[in-house]
This record gives structure tokens, sequence and C-alpha cells, in this order.
């Protein structure tokens, strides 16, 4: 009798697609919010705004991908934002307006978007459902949109309890 353990799904032809395994290593992500620059909490005063900008160090986030945002319910004007980007891009990788949470859905869009498609050409593919990353349903649907021209079929979850999602006629 043979005891070898047989992976059914490789021997499927299925290809399981995992976002968070495309995910680029080695990238640091920080959030600078706003909130920490306002006039007693509710506004920019530009003069007291500009002297903070001007001294803090910005060296601390170097070679991270930044999200910028205000967490307070304050009155902040796009200059504001234009002025701290310009002290963040003498150091970050990326400055991306929004929380971390929106830093990364551009990211993973990004990831989707530079996908070499080719490889999945006539494939049955899964789209795996529980990445470790938060992500969020806009990249699904990024994803569809890369894949169904060129996918045989697509199913989204995990091998043994799938959704069928397109089948080419």
């Amino acid at each position: 009798m043979n005891d070898d353990i047989i992976n059914k799904v490789e021997q499927s032809g299925l290809i399981q697609f995992d976002l968070a395994s495309h995910w680029p290593t080695n990238l640091v992500v920080e959030e600078y919010d706003l909130a920490h620059d306002l006039w007693e909490g509710v506004a920019i005063k530009e003069k007291a705004f500009r002297s903070k900008l001007k001294e803090t160090d910005w060296s601390f986030y170097s070679n991270k991908h930044v999200a910028l945002h205000c967490s307070a319910d304050a009155i902040v004007p796009i200059w504001a934002y234009m002025l701290v980007t310009k002290y963040l891009n003498e150091h970050a990788i990326k400055v991306t307006y929004g929380t971390i949470f929106d830093l990364n859905n551009a990211i993973i869009k990004e990831v989707i978007d530079s996908l070499d498609i080719a490889r999945y050409q006539d494939s049955r593919i899964i789209i795996k459902g529980c990445a470790n990353l938060n992500i969020d349903e806009s990249a699904y649907v990024e994803l569809m949109n890369k894949l169904q021209p060129v996918a045989k079929s697509i199913m989204f979850g995990e091998p043994c309890s799938t959704v069928p999602l397109f089948k080419r006629k």
C-alpha cells in the first residue's frame, strides 16, 4: 500500500492566486497625521506650521511609503498637505493621501497593474479569499478585470470550497 500524500489541487492544473503573496518584500509603510500639527486641534496656523515642518527630522521617513492624512475633524487647507508632501518627498519612496489602509490598497493595485497576465493565459484560477493582508474589495475587482480576459475560468475561495465566478464559453 502506498502512503504518499497526493496533492490533487496541483494535479488538477488549477492555479492558486494569493494577492498577499504578491505583496512587495521589505516594503515599509508609515503614516503622517496632520492632526499633530494643528493649532489648538482645529486649524493650521501657517507660520507655526511652517516652523514645525522645518524643524522636523524627516529622515524617519527615508525609504518608506507614507500615508498622509488628518485624523482630526479640522480645517486643513490643501496647501498644507502639499507642503508636507514636499518634505516627505525628499526622503520617502512614495507619498499617498489617505490612511495606511488606503496606501496598502494603492500598493496592491500597482501590483495588480504590473502582473504579467500571459502566465495565466487559458488557466483555471482560484483567487484565494483569506489573505494575510487587509485588502479592500476594490483590489479584487481590479484583479478580476485583469485576469478575466485571459483566464479559462476563475473561482474564489479555497480549493476545498470555491465559488465559481467566470468560465469562458
